[in-house]
Order: structure tokens, then C-alpha cells, then sequence
């Protein structure tokens, strides 16, 4: 289910300009994806670095197409107002099967540093709700990136 979320994430339109808007799907992501990492208010480089792979892998992209990806990620998350701009880009452009492998590739982001914060846990929820995500497919996709982060700490009210 990776592979094809992203396979379609890589298919996504780029909004038409050289530089990424923040209507662009791939702009939108990243945003989230920013966010997520940011909610506890400590970005480690650990994090950083599996948010800048994940955004190189799910677009095939590096060197400056990556940064001014980052960096509009970045951007349009510092002016939001709330999540739902960027979760209702995701809606549109992400099937049911993409949306739930999105929410695993905000838990890697989570648990990067091996420690789930109760912020980046509700930020998760948040997203996968306004995504249509079911809790137990979000709770599933927390369990699997958990398993996968050894040492890994934390619980949160889905368990």
C-alpha cells in the first residue's frame, strides 16, 4: 500500500507554476507533514530528515526542487489558520487507500524520534478525520509505525 500512495502522490498535479502554491497537493502534504513534526514544539534533525525523505521519496524529487518544496511546506503552514485547506486538497486528489497511507507517513514523521507526544497524536487524529480516515485505520497505521521505530515510547486514547 506504500508503494501505491506513492506512486499516486508522484502523480499529483504541480499546480502549474515553477514555484509550489499552496493549492498544490504536493504543497499541501508537505504542510501536514511539517505540521505533525512541529506540534510538540521541538523539531529534532531526526525528524527533519525522515520529513525531507519522505518528501523525496513520495516525489522522486531532491537538491532545490526538494528546498522550495520544504520550504513552501514550511511557509504555508506558518499562515494557516487551520488544517482543513490542505486536508481538503488532500481529499480531492487521495482515494480512500491513498488517505489512509498518507496518515501512515504522518506516523513515521511522528515517530521518528522514537516518542509520541499527545499533540502529534491529536494532530494525526485531526487530519484523519478531516480526511475521512477511520479511527481504526489510523489506529492500525499508529501500531505499524510504532513497531517499526524501535524504542518507540508513548501511548495515546485510541489505545
Amino acid at each position: 500500500m506504500f508503494e501505491r500512495v506513492l506512486s499516486f502522490l508522484k502523480e499529483l498535479p504541480t499546480g502549474g507554476g515553477a514555484r509550489p502554491s499552496a493549492d498544490d497537493p504536493r504543497v499541501a502534504a508537505a504542510a501536514l507533514l511539517f505540521h505533525v513534526m512541529s506540534a510538540d514544539g521541538v523539531r529534532q534533525d531526526v525528524e527533519w530528515e525522515r520529513f525531507k525523505a519522505v518528501l523525496a521519496e513520495s516525489y522522486s524529487i531532491s537538491g532545490d526542487e526538494l528546498d522550495a518544496l520544504v520550504a513552501a511546506g514550511e511557509r504555508a503552514d506558518n499562515e494557516a489558520i487551520d488544517l482543513y485547506a490542505f486536508t481538503s486538497i488532500l481529499k480531492r486528489h487521495l482515494d480512500v487507500e491513498a488517505r489512509k497511507a498518507f496518515i501512515g507517513l504522518m506516523w513515521e514523521i511522528v515517530y521518528a524520534d522514537g516518542e509520541l507526544h499527545e499533540l502529534e497524536d491529536n494532530t494525526v487524529w485531526r487530519v484523519a478525520e478531516l480526511i475521512g480516515v477511520e479511527r481504526r485505520d489510523r489506529v492500525e497505521a499508529r501500531r505499524k509505525a510504532a513497531a517499526a521505530a524501535p524504542g518507540a515510547s508513548g501511548t495515546s486514547s485510541d489505545e
